[in-house]
């Protein structure tokens, strides 16, 4: 199962990372590059609903491929955010807080499923709204212009990955809390 469709899709969010990257040092317009990396950015996440669809419709559903569609997705995310950061369109502080998190949450669900406890860290409501939120802020932010001449982009980004960021913030401390007692009943 490596090398299924869906597979090679989510593979394919991973690849988009330098080419996102790569679009901010192409000698074209500003408006242009952001244009270019919002589109790209938007196929790339999308294929992130696709590829689950595809593997369930497909009954090519793998250990490996749920193994590295959450860490493509946090690549991905994580590439652009610090791309931003770069572009001076997110606060670094914002950064630190969705990556320190993606790390932090990433090693403990490892952990607790290495102790047999993976179910109580299992993906909740909260950690869903906080993607929803970073998936809408970050095409926002790379676009940086005005959408149909009428939706300020970097405005309603700047909004949304802030609210991205307390949801990260809020969804971290329900994980945390969720493992604690499994933590507590294991560690001696």
């Amino acid at each position: 199962m490596f090398l299924t469709i869906p597979t090679i899709m989510t593979w394919a969010r991973i690849v988009a990372i330098p080419l996102i990257v790569g679009v901010f040092y192409l000698p074209i317009s500003q408006p242009s590059r952001n244009l270019i990396a919002t589109v790209m950015f938007v196929l790339f996440a999308a294929t992130d609903w696709l590829d689950g669809y595809l593997a369930r419709k497909l009954n090519q559903t793998s250990s490996f491929g749920a193994f590295l569609d959450p860490v493509a997705d946090k690549f991905l995310v994580c590439a652009c955010v610090l791309v931003l950061v770069y572009l001076q369109r997110v606060d670094v502080f914002v950064a630190l807080i969705i990556i320190g998190r993606e790390i932090a949450i990433s090693a403990l669900r490892e952990w607790m499923a290495q102790i047999g406890a993976s179910k109580s860290v299992a993906v909740h409501m909260i950690g869903k709204l906080k993607t929803v939120a970073q998936m809408v802020a970050i095409p926002f932010l790379l676009f940086d212009g005005m959408l149909f001449g009428r939706i300020d982009t970097h405005l309603w980004g700047t909004w949304l990955i802030w609210i991205a960021a307390i949801l990260t913030v809020w969804s971290m401390v329900y994980y945390l809390q969720k493992a604690l007692p499994e933590i507590r009943a294991r560690v001696k």
